[in-house]
């Protein structure tokens, strides 16, 4: 036996998922787990679908959590079973215990989960399918996967939560999408309902419930492309906004990859920050901004493109950089020609940090060159021309050249 698997822990800690269906849905391994575990943890209603089977002591989740998970790890080597709902690994207290708790400690018995249980009703695959938990999260979080023809299982919070998102779809253009509400899956009060989002007329809707959406828009939704380089219509902006072709190639220059942290100093209307967080869930933006009123736009358009998570800090640079989280990379949209903020930001880049600065005036074109000459990376300019009224003809109207710097810290 080799030294890594002799060295790993017994599992003293046993994760059960379990159903609507309570005990009966159990194997007889987990069965006897909670029967002989000497604390049991989990909701309330957790504890209560499996209390004929508790002989120990019940642990309800404390709040905030994080005090829960410290009581287990306190019980390190006692045996302690912990309750789920349907699969732990999948939005559940599986991945949180296990940032704390080697994984060979962990024993799991899953039951199905609720995006399972819901492509099984409907008879979708679920590979092609799109998974969104909207529960103690964001509605504008499905805003990304509103695409025409798709279908998305996304989990609510509570009961309100199925007629949020019929309002949410109607607000968008796609009113004629098909909306099934799968209530207590699994469960005596088990209830599916199928509605159209414009006359969502659904009541009384239980709080355990996910919402199964086909996607139908109308040739006026408003859809969010997968492309980089978006409409600048769909962001509300005061004209300082990196502008649709340029936004492409800046983002094609910044490279994001799979959680990555970006900051855009000058964010403007957070274009750059909020087609970088699209380009995965997984990644993570900072917009600087130095204007209360653009700040707060910068907030408005993250909610409409379904990025809540980006963070707005608003305050001038380099002073507002001034204790936020290193960056993997960086992009000066605004305000670079002022003093200290290059250097600040180029100081912030770990190695193999990139950095993208456009520039529109001459002031700013000529510390990109400086800084060009000095450290290398790679220099463009990008002219644009776009077809506009002459008269009765056509003419081309050149927008403002921008000089890109783009450059890799070794």
């Amino acid at each position: 036996m080799s030294n890594s698997v002799s060295a790993m822990a017994a599992p003293w800690i046993t994760i059960i998922g379990i159903g609507e269906d309570g005990v009966t849905g159990l194997g007889d391994r987990a069965k006897q787990a909670i029967a002989t575990a000497p604390v049991v943890f989990g909701g309330a209603r957790h504890l209560e679908l499996a209390a004929s089977l508790i002989k120990g002591e019940c642990q309800v989740w404390q709040s905030p959590f994080e005090r829960s998970v410290e009581a287990i790890v306190a019980r390190r080597g006692s045996p302690v079973v912990v309750l789920a709902s349907g699969d732990p690994f999948l939005y559940g207290v599986g991945a949180t215990l296990a940032r704390r708790v080697d994984p060979s400690e962990i024993r799991t018995i899953p039951a199905p989960s609720a995006f399972s249980l819901a492509a099984s009703r409907l008879g979708w695959a679920l590979q092609d399918v799109t998974t969104v938990s909207l529960h103690g999260r964001p509605l504008d979080l499905v805003r990304p996967h509103l695409q025409p023809g798709a279908r998305v299982l996304a989990l609510t919070s509570d009961g309100s939560g199925p007629r949020a998102l019929a309002e949410l779809l109607t607000e968008s253009g796609l009113g004629q999408s098909r909306i099934v509400v799968l209530e207590a899956l699994g469960g005596a009060r088990e209830r599916i309902s199928r509605q159209v989002a414009a006359d969502f007329a659904l009541e009384d809707i239980h709080s355990l419930n996910l919402c199964a959406i086909e996607v139908i828009g109308a040739a006026c939704a408003r859809v969010l492309p997968l492309a980089c380089g978006r409409d600048d219509a769909l962001f509300e902006h005061d004209g300082q906004i990196t502008k649709r072709e340029v936004r492409a190639l800046t983002l094609s220059a910044l490279a994001p990859r799979r959680g990555e942290l970006l900051w855009d100093i000058g964010a403007g209307s957070g274009s750059v920050s909020i087609e970088w967080m699209l380009s995965d869930p997984a990644m993570r933006a900072i917009a600087i901004e130095a204007s209360p009123e653009r700040a707060a736009r910068i907030g408005r358009n993250a909610a409409s493109f379904g990025v809540p998570g980006l963070l707005v800090v608003e305050g001038q640079a380099p002073g507002a950089l001034r204790d936020l989280p290193e960056p993997d990379a960086i992009f000066i949209g605004g305000g670079g020609s002022e003093p200290g903020v290059m250097g600040t930001a180029i100081a912030a880049l770990p190695p193999g940090g990139r950095l993208v600065a456009n520039a529109v005036t001459t002031e700013m074109e000529a510390v990109l060159l400086a800084h060009h000459a000095r450290l290398g990376g790679s220099l463009i300019r990008v002219d644009v021309a776009r077809a506009s009224p002459v008269g009765t003809m056509t003419g081309w109207r050149p927008a403002m050249p921008v000089t890109q710097w783009s450059w890799t810290r070794t």
